[in-house]
């Protein structure tokens, strides 16, 4: 019997779990460990960051979710990864043997390398759901004496969905509530332009979203490079095109939102030969560890190149579908390993976004993701945000039934449906 561990119940782990339990049913062990007994929908923290969720409405009990499919659970996190041993040793200082290991424990957040920044210093975050609880406590307070907004990622950001989303839900919010004229909001990005997205853009990403910013006013400041933030006041360099120093600006803020930059988690952070230089897995085009062949990645934690070198470092993204396509070929790969066969799986690194504005919405699809691309195509509407809504809800039924199937590539193939359906017309 094979014990396979998989290492984080996020939107990678939990669906590894379900689907690596569905290949290889009761004839072997799977276990994950997590560092919470909760599992949380990570793309609804910029509404609970304004309290239009609550965090009960976004999170299950991994126990009992994991337990119904004969999977176990361990909740007291990782200390270190062994692999040299094949063991992970616990949080509570025990060790935990595995045949086959997949590490999706998404990343640290790097907020220690900008002085001032994140949920300890003076700037919110939404990247967890502890942060987005905070958030949501500091907008209403806000919103009682409103001011300056400054919202966005700093330097070697690779996530930047969530900063436009919060930038235009913060916009929508504040619009019900008739205080949006008494609140400037500038939007600041190492991007080098508006819609980059960490992507080298998708479609016309780049006239939709400035389009979008326009009309809601919000300025923005790209090229940037956060250098300190301090009670109240931001400071950011913008360069040119060639990386050079053009303008120094000083930000007041009343509240203000910035994403980080990603690096590796303590537990695997400098082994030699598992992780790069920042801590993330090195991997094949099976999901596998060159060094150490019995460990697989995916995820947010799993090492890719930027998509394109760029004047401020942009890191590259891992959206929904993407993890859901690594997740499926990890799967099958250590399931041939299982059976004595070689790897033969392959994820197709695809992206598909849903933006949420508030009350509409954008999406993004770039088939593959990194250019040249067969498809790059991008919709707008407010079917996007009821799309996302739904989503939500889907999600956090199939997280807590326990359920494998996949369900990005449908999407995909439903919205590229639409766009056909409308070029015949």
């Amino acid at each position: 019997m094979a014990h396979i561990v998989i290492l984080g119940a996020g939107i990678g782990g939990m669906p590894m779990a379900y689907e690596m339990k569905a290949l290889v049913g009761d004839s072997h062990e799977v276990t994950v460990i997590s560092e919470s007994d909760k599992f949380h929908f990570v793309p609804s923290n910029p509404w609970v960051a304004v309290n239009w969720r609550k965090r009960k409405d976004i999170e299950i009990d991994i126990v009992p979710a994991l337990g119904r499919k004969g999977i176990k659970a361990i909740t007291t996190g990782a200390a270190r990864v062994h692999p040299e041993n094949n063991q992970i040793e616990l949080r509570d200082g025990t060790m935990l043997a595995y045949d086959y290991l997949v590490i999706a424990t998404g990343p640290k957040l790097a907020f220690d390398e900008i002085p001032g920044f994140g949920p300890e210093g003076h700037t919110q975050s939404v990247c967890h759901v502890n942060h987005a609880e905070k958030s949501s406590l500091a907008w209403e307070e806000f919103v009682k004496a409103p001011g300056p907004i400054v919202v966005g990622a700093v330097q070697g950001a690779s996530c930047f969905g969530p900063a436009y989303e919060y930038a235009m839900i913060m916009d929508t919010d504040l619009r019900k509530r008739k205080i949006r004229d008494q609140v400037p909001m500038t939007y600041v990005s190492p991007e080098p332009y508006i819609g980059h997205l960490g992507l080298g853009g998708v479609g016309d990403s780049k006239g939709l979203l400035e389009s979008a910013m326009r009309e809601r006013h919000i300025k923005w400041i790209c090229n940037a490079k956060t250098t300190k933030i301090e009670d109240g006041m931001m400071y950011v360099t913008e360069h040119d095109d060639e990386g050079k120093p053009k303008r120094e600006h000083v930000l007041p803020f009343k509240h203000s939102m910035m994403l980080p930059a990603f690096k590796g988690v303590d537990a695997v952070f400098g082994i030699e030969g598992l992780t790069n230089p920042r801590g993330f897995i090195t991997i094949d085009e099976h999901q596998r560890n060159p060094k150490f062949q019995n460990i697989f990645s995916v995820g947010v934690c799993v090492a890719i190149p930027p998509v394109e070198a760029t004047p401020i470092p942009c890191g590259t993204p891992k959206t929904g579908y993407m993890i859901e396509s690594m997740v499926t070929a990890t799967a099958h790969n250590i399931k041939e390993l299982i059976d004595g066969k070689e790897p033969s799986h392959h994820a197709t690194w695809n992206t598909v976004c849903l933006a949420d504005f508030g009350d509409t919405g954008a999406a993004f699809v770039a088939l593959p993701q990194i250019p040249p691309r067969n498809v790059s195509w991008y919709g707008e509407g407010k079917w996007v945000h009821l799309a996302k809504i739904g989503f939500e809800k889907y999600f956090m039924r199939k997280m807590e039934k326990g359920t494998s199937e996949p369900f990005y590539e449908k999407m995909v193939m439903d919205m590229l449906g639409i766009v056909k359906l409308k070029a015949k017309k």
